[in-house]
Parts: C-alpha cells; sequence; structure tokens
C-alpha cells in the first residue's frame, strides 16, 4: 500500500462534496500536470490511501482520507470541447490524461499547513518544501504523524 496527498479546492471540489457523491465516490479529473499525471498512471494502485488537501482556501489543510477504487484511466474531459480541462492534442487513440476513482473514508480534525510545516519530523513531504503539485507521495511514517496530528487537542 501507498500513501498520497491530492489536493483540492473545496469551492471546486471538496471533502464534503466526496462525501455526498453517488456511492461515495468521484472520478479525480482535470489533473494537467505531466509528474502528477505520471504518479497517477504509474504509481497510484486500487488501495492506496490519500489524504485530501484542501488548497487555495483560507486554511490549507489535510480534511479527510479516501482511498483508491479504481485504477487510473483516460480523463474524458481531455475530449470534450466544452471542458475547462479539454486538451486539442489528446485522442482517443493516444490519451495525455488520466485519473483514478476515489471513495471517502472519513473526515480528520484538520491539519494546517502551518502545523504541517512546523513539524520537524515531516521531512519529505513536497507539500512542506512549497511543492505546487496536485498530487504527491506521502511516507507511511509521515502518514502517520500527520494522522496522529489529526487527534491531537
Amino acid at each position: 500500500m501507498t500513501y498520497w496527498l491530492f489536493k483540492t479546492e473545496p469551492d471546486a471540489f471538496s471533502i464534503d462534496d466526496l462525501k455526498k457523491a453517488p456511492k461515495q465516490q468521484t472520478f479525480w479529473e482535470g489533473i494537467r500536470n505531466y509528474q502528477a499525471r505520471n504518479f497517477l498512471r504509474d504509481q497510484v494502485k486500487v488501495g492506496d490511501h490519500v489524504f485530501i488537501y484542501h488548497s487555495s482556501c483560507k486554511v490549507p489543510a489535510v480534511v479527510g482520507i479516501a482511498t483508491v477504487v479504481k485504477a487510473a484511466e483516460p480523463d474524458p474531459h481531455q475530449f470534450d470541447l466544452h471542458s475547462d480541462y479539454y486538451d486539442a492534442k489528446s485522442s482517443p487513440e493516444n490519451p495525455r490524461w488520466v485519473g483514478v476513482t476515489l471513495q471517502y473514508q472519513q473526515h480528520l480534525r484538520p491539519v494546517i499547513l502551518k502545523a504541517i510545516k512546523a513539524n520537524n519530523d515531516i521531512t519529505e513531504l513536497a507539500l512542506k518544501k512549497g511543492g505546487r503539485l496536485s498530487i504527491m507521495p506521502v511516507t507511511q511514517k509521515e502518514w502517520q504523524i500527520i494522522l496522529g496530528m489529526s487527534q491531537q487537542n
């Protein structure tokens, strides 16, 4: 099992939206960064755990957990002329972009970015290093640390 952090803007799609989705599942679409795409395509697997992180908001934070329930498949929005995620260079025969399906697991007491950055035991997480990727790996140790931080008063 591998651990991940997926960023989302809560005004567009929040942990609450995931919980309210049919079967509490959603296809994680719209990834348009090659490194994030490569993680989705090559490393994210069914059964992996994902921190849901609210970004581009007043208080950025890890807010919940989801599980990958369906492996990478072509993002259909890349072929839709009316979509913000349309990509004229992509084709059904040679898709550029993929997404995975996530299932809601639980809300967490938010772990704010400031607390993550202040924790000296978190050293590998790209988020702490100013990483702008929307999908990033999380070590097992750091997963446990952040999970523990969410359970503190």
